[in-house]
């Protein structure tokens, strides 16, 4: 049952996130500007990394409050993932700008991103339910954490980054038959 309050901490920690997703793409891309000219490149690449981590952390304590506390509005139903999103896709091409992910890996991730976002929206103009699968959250941890190992440059994040590739195109697979089985 969705709760009719807009103002409550699942929808603030998921506001927050899409705050600290551009932020975080500010440090890892802007590292040769002006601003920046005192701090060594790898404090800035920690600075990303610790934002991502904390932004990453507001994603799992937003869904925990709001299932168990029925703090769940329509809201934070379209916020929560907008703000996946963002802060992926702020990961995700920060780190190919600055070489450290693959352009392919990243254009298979981002495509299946966008494919299934319109895949949902079409699902809702037919009163159709797809709602997030356990796969869907796999796929969300696993790209997290690819994108965690490679801010740090941390050994196996490019492995992680294909693992994530895997996964995400699995569990589009999953939406994509789910919505057929459904229509």
């Amino acid at each position: 049952m969705a709760s009719s309050q807009i103002y409550n901490i699942p929808n603030l920690l998921a506001f927050i996130r899409l705050l600290l997703a551009p932020i975080m793409f500010l440090f890892l891309v802007n590292q040769d500007a002006e601003i920046f000219h005192t701090i060594h490149p790898s404090w800035l690449n920690y600075f990303a990394a610790f934002i991502f981590v904390l932004a990453s952390a507001t994603d799992f304590f937003d869904g925990y409050i709001a299932r168990t506390f029925n703090q769940i509005t329509t809201l934070g139903k379209i916020l929560d993932p907008l703000a996946d999103k963002m802060l992926t896709l702020a990961g995700f091409l920060g780190l190919m700008v600055v070489g450290s992910a693959s352009p392919w890996a990243i254009f298979l991730i981002l495509t299946r991103e966008l494919f299934i976002t319109g895949l949902r929206v079409s699902a809702v103009a037919e009163g159709i339910d797809i709602a997030a699968s356990w796969m869907g959250k796999v796929k969300t941890v696993i790209q997290m954490v690819a994108i965690g190992f490679l801010l740090m440059h941390w050994e196996g994040g490019t492995v992680l980054l294909w693992l994530a590739v895997i996964i995400t195109l699995y569990s589009g697979y999953e939406y994509v038959r789910d919505f057929f089985k459904k229509i």
